[in-house]
């Protein structure tokens, strides 16, 4: 069949050599250390020409990684003055933080937030081109990318909360999207993690995987993708690049029909600006390791919310068990506010495995279910913001109003 688009990736983004800055870009200054100016930010492509104020912020975490975090307030705002609630916005899988303000401002979460008056942060996590590398490890090292959605749930999100919860002391909101959500939950069993969160709004959430229906993802899944990916000697996934262009190319055959690619990967989506395609891929995608790919296989594969399996051997001598431990859902605590919405036409987040979610959960979420939405409408619909987001602060704010915040 002919080469299928490569602008088509986008959705799978969501589910699944990137310009790092470099170390002459990371400068401090005495009242902020992790305050950082680079003319290749996501504040000074995305942000600022907006007319929204952004301020770009660098963490380091406990294995090395130096993490991007912009802070933004609307054209009515004052970063220098006290603002409203924290929020955090955490992006997808091959996504960034610029994945929240790709559409216009009257649609994009990242700017509607900030004009409702939040304290906006949005975190962007190893690997992703606003973020700013590692403290000795570069990225064409392959211990660089020796990582999974595991280290981004208890390293780069842990810090990014810790790192605002020092800045503003308070209690943070934390909104994901696909991976967001993933790493979300697991990072929320953690008790020294969960302490910092006010609440937790979660757009397509996943902890489980095994319902998958996408049938090109389940493609790549039989086939064994990312061992194939591991054979040619590759860590970092790169969807810029032609050789995994090339090899995603070559599941489309007769076992699986691309002809609609979006829906192949994501189910159909209902809502998003497909003519704004070109300009997302300004942005998108954003590089991601062999070893997540691997990680989120194996949930499809064993059904499980769990750790890295390293296999018998290495998990015995890593986790002192043969099996990795998994992340134990009712161990966030019952009194955490939490809110979720899904979609009927999402076959990456299947509400079969969202159910799972929310009967090992001990609190009860409250629920947005939206029977025509995809995988990437809960990002990109040009609707979100009545069908969704309108929901989510009011959410938020009957949280602001019963607290003493």
């Amino acid at each position: 069949m002919d080469k299928f688009p490569a602008f088509l990736l986008l959705p799978f983004l969501c589910f699944f050599h990137s310009l790092f800055l470099s170390d002459a870009d990371v400068t401090g200054n005495s009242s902020d250390p992790g305050l950082t100016l680079s003319a290749e930010s996501l504040c000074a492509q995305l942000i600022e020409p907006n007319g929204y104020f952004c301020t770009e912020h660098t963490v380091q975490t406990k294995d090395g990684y130096l993490l991007a975090l912009q802070r933004i307030s609307s054209p009515s705002g004052d970063l220098k003055v006290q603002q409203g609630h924290p929020v955090l916005l955490q992006h997808g899988l091959f996504m960034a933080g610029d994945a929240w303000f790709l559409d216009s401002t009257e649609q994009s979460l990242g700017f509607i937030l900030a004009d409702q008056g939040f304290d906006v942060w949005v975190g962007n996590v190893r690997g992703t081109r606003w973020s700013h590398g590692h403290i000795s490890l570069l990225d064409t090292d392959k211990e660089f990318w020796e990582w999974s959605w595991q280290e981004l749930a208890l390293y780069d999100l842990a810090e990014m909360l810790h790192y605002i919860h020092a800045i503003t002391s308070s209690k943070i909101f934390i909104v994901g999207h696909s991976q967001g959500t993933i790493m979300s939950l697991a990072a929320l069993t953690q008790p020294d993690i969960v302490e910092m969160v006010e609440a937790a709004a979660l757009l397509s959430p996943i902890s489980y995987l095994e319902h998958v229906s996408a049938p090109l993802v389940l493609r790549m899944v039989a086939m064994h993708l990312d061992q194939m990916v591991l054979a040619l000697g590759l860590h970092q996934l790169n969807f810029r690049s032609d050789v995994l262009v090339n090899l995603v190319d070559s599941l489309c055959d007769d076992h699986v029909d691309c002809t609609d690619f979006l829906s192949s990967i994501t189910g159909q989506n209902c809502c998003f600006n497909k003519t704004r395609m070109n300009f997302y891929l300004e942005y998108e995608p954003h590089p991601s390791s062999v070893k997540n790919l691997r990680h989120l296989f194996q949930m499809i594969r064993q059904g499980t919310f769990s750790q890295y399996d390293y296999g018998i051997l290495k998990n015995l001598l890593i986790y002192g068990q043969f099996k990795p431990p998994a992340f134990d859902l009712s161990s966030i605590p019952k009194s955490l506010p939490m809110w979720m919405s899904f979609g009927g036409n999402d076959a990456l987040a299947d509400a079969t495995d969202v159910q799972r979610t929310l009967e090992e959960l001990s609190s009860k979420p409250e629920l947005l279910y939206l029977d025509n939405y995809g995988h990437i409408d809960f990002l990109l619909s040009v609707q979100a913001n009545r069908d969704i987001y309108d929901h989510m602060i009011g959410f938020f704010r009957s949280l602001e109003k019963s607290s003493s915040y």
